[in-house]
């Protein structure tokens, strides 16, 4: 095998390749990096239960397929000297890595016994653009659960209908929900939930562009195909929380709020807060204004911020940085909260009708004063 490519085009696809690679496996060639150079070289890192493979151009003289160690491969191609690099693959398996006048010899493994990746070629792929699947991840991923005794509730789940992509987290204490309007059909009716591992993967090789993202839903897998990334990964398996019955609708009480302020209230007085001095954020929502204070062994902290209607008194308490992380994901500048009771969860909603979200977090007791 024997292939040349510019040095920034192998370092951005081998980092990208590497996330999946397995750290320890008894299936020693897991811990290393497929390598097929054919038409241009493909770059493929693989788990056993996430895979991501990567295209690049490449000048491809001597086709073939070896397995190079990802670590000091890695670690070779990133203190090279920039522009082409050229690596040969002899019948040995010996890799000579030449750029510039520096030259490294180390060994590949046969690609034999790797282990052949998910074939997802069940139906259409459904298309959107990069950006809008990035903050469908980015608005829910955070509310997932890692409590792996539901397993189901630690990913992500995607329900597509003709119009609509909705993606929905939840963890037992909160909720988060984003929905994407397509501007064409999908064409498609499909539900199924991704592990958040993966998902924080394909995050991460989104682009903030409106270029398409397609992914292609098989039996058990999901596949991702970004640009010249691929992506596969195992769907979670199991009975995922009926989110549309535990969401309080009609409330009562609807007051807006500027994100901003009001999320910058909840932080300053969440700062006495702890893992160790755990204590709930005390709301008092009144007219036109709402109290936000707490109490640890460590201190107090009070402080108020301006709202849109009248609470009627209603005094709820919440843990702080579930509160703080669903205002951090609202998309807007305005909210309206929703309330019932102070039994009951805060549901924020959009203001604005450009905008399709829901973020419910549920209450604390709170002792009383």
């Amino acid at each position: 095998m024997r292939f040349t490519c510019e040095k920034s085009m192998l370092v951005s696809g081998w980092n990208i390749a590497c996330r999946t690679v397995a750290q320890k496996s008894s299936l020693s060639v897991l811990e290393g990096i497929l390598c097929r150079a054919g038409v241009g070289l493909n770059l493929t890192g693989y788990n056993m239960e996430t895979a991501i493979s990567y295209q690049i151009n490449a000048e491809v003289t001597d086709p073939g397929v070896c397995i190079l160690p990802a670590r000091l491969f890695g670690d070779i191609i990133r203190r090279l000297p920039e522009g082409s690099v050229t690596v040969v693959v002899d019948e040995n398996y010996k890799v000579s890595i030449r750029a510039g006048y520096a030259s490294f010899t180390i060994s590949a493994e046969n690609a034999e016994d790797y282990p052949e990746l998910p074939d997802v070629n069940e139906g259409r792929p459904v298309y959107m653009p990069q950006n809008k699947l990035k903050e469908l991840i980015s608005g829910t991923i955070f509310a997932v659960s890692d409590n792996q005794s539901r397993p189901i509730h630690t990913g992500v789940k995607f329900e597509v209908d003709e119009n609509t992509i909705s993606a929905i987290a939840v963890d037992g204490f909160r909720l988060a929900r984003r929905t994407y309007h397509c501007e064409t059909s999908t064409g498609r009716t499909m539900n199924f939930v991704a592990p958040s591992p993966a998902l924080k993967e394909v995050e991460k090789i989104l682009a903030d562009t409106d270029e398409p993202v397609g992914f292609t839903l098989g039996a058990k897998h999901i596949l991702f195909e970004i640009g010249g990334a691929t992506l596969v990964c195992r769907l979670l398996e199991g009975e995922f929380l009926d989110w549309r019955r535990v969401v309080p609708t009609n409330c009562p009480i609807r007051l807006a709020a500027h994100v901003s302020d009001l999320a910058s209230s909840i932080e300053r007085v969440g700062l006495i807060v702890s893992e160790k001095y755990k204590s709930p954020v005390r709301c008092v929502f009144s007219d036109q204004v709402v109290l936000l204070k707490t109490n640890t062994t460590i201190g107090a902290a009070e402080d108020r911020c301006a709202i849109a209607g009248d609470g009627k008194e209603l005094e709820i308490g919440f843990n702080v940085r579930y509160l703080a992380d669903a205002l951090r994901a609202v998309p807007s500048e305005e909210v309206m909260l929703e309330l019932t009771n102070g039994l009951s969860a805060i549901v924020l909603t959009p203001a604005d009708e450009k905008f399709d979200f829901a973020y419910m977090v549920l209450p604390v007791r709170i002792k009383n004063s």
